[in-house]
């Protein structure tokens, strides 16, 4: 079982009406685990069923030391209210006050900076800035070359612009929706980028899956562009509920229209390997013996997609009725 951390929340803050920042520090005053940009925690937050679950929030650090973020004094989350959500933001906005304490585990880094020559291009969309910060701080402090591309529906909504431009000055582009009348140009922003240049994207899946298709459709090889998803799986127009049948135990059940196959199963007491719920981590990777797949993730390659021997049940569904996992 990972190990957990009790840290007292010592100022939360609207940033604006979506977005609310915290710090976190441990009663004693000791140093809390180090991490490197593009860090998250996992945070213990209370839903309005009563149950606990987690939810990840990046990192946040500004400074520009090297040693910044060894042995950190605090964390700085941002959490985005999300209304139509299961209700883990709801709590970390409307129930978690200054004062109390949170339950987290430490940082992980399943979105890493990668060291090598040419300059880092951060992409971020609204609360997908969190970790992007982070690596431009780190990227100022090593002197390497880097600029961010900062998009949002208005610059009212968009967390942390005093800081990004005295950190990153004329490196920062902003795009807001509102003033430039349409989304962030793709294409222009990767014209701009040299051949050198690495990729970091972070935002809703409506601009991961455009930079995704813009860059392939260049030819751009794929170790060019990381990135991490800011949102969980959400219900597509046209989903259906479908059955799957666990093949090892024989057990059946209804996914609905609205729910993840890996969320039924933990609703029904199966215990199968998850972490990001996003569809990234390849962690729930599960073995499919019958049924089409209804892929929806960013880990199998098209050669795996389309030979659907494989899926990522905390994100894809079935085409069909029905589904037959190896589990």
């Amino acid at each position: 079982m990972t190990a957990t951390l009790q840290l007292r929340v010592v100022e939360a803050r609207e940033l604006n009406p979506l977005i609310r920042m915290l710090r976190l520090k441990a009663d004693d005053g000791s140093a809390l685990p180090g991490y490197a940009a593009g860090a998250h925690i996992r945070v213990q937050v209370a839903l309005p069923d009563g149950t606990q679950d987690w939810r990840h929030y990046s990192l946040i650090n500004f400074a520009t030391a090297r040693n910044a973020t060894n042995a950190p004094a605090e964390y700085r989350i941002a959490v985005r209210k999300e209304a139509d959500g299961r209700g883990g933001s709801r709590f970390m906005h409307e129930q978690l006050k200054e004062g109390d304490l949170l339950t987290i585990e430490a940082p992980k880094n399943d979105f890493p900076l990668h060291t090598g020559p040419g300059g880092t291009v951060l992409v971020a969309g609204g609360i997908g800035v969190t970790p992007l910060a982070s690596m431009a701080a780190r990227r100022r402090a090593e002197d390497a070359p880097v600029r961010m591309h900062y998009a949002g529906r208005s610059q009212e909504l968009m967390a942390f612009l005093p800081e990004l431009r005295a950190l990153l000055g004329e490196d920062l582009r902003v795009h807001a929706d509102a003033e430039a009348g349409g989304p962030l140009d793709i294409d222009a922003l990767l014209d701009d980028c040299p051949a050198g240049d690495r990729l970091y994207v972070c935002g809703p899946k409506v601009m991961l899956d455009a930079v995704l298709a813009r860059t392939q459709a260049r030819g751009w090889e794929h170790d060019r562009v990381h990135f991490e998803l800011f949102t969980t799986s959400v219900a597509e127009e046209g989903d259906q509920a479908f059955e799957v049948e666990l093949a090892q135990s024989g057990q059946r059940f209804t996914v609905p229209a609205d729910q993840s196959i890996l969320d039924c199963l933990i609703e029904h007491g199966c215990d199968p390997m998850f972490d990001c719920k996003r569809g990234e981590c390849g962690v729930c990777t599960t073995a499919v013996l019958e049924g089409e797949i209804d892929h929806r993730d960013y880990v199998l390659s098209a050669r795996e997609k389309a030979e659907g021997n494989v899926m990522q049940i905390c994100i894809s569904r079935a085409k069909g009725p029905r589904l037959v996992l190896d589990i």
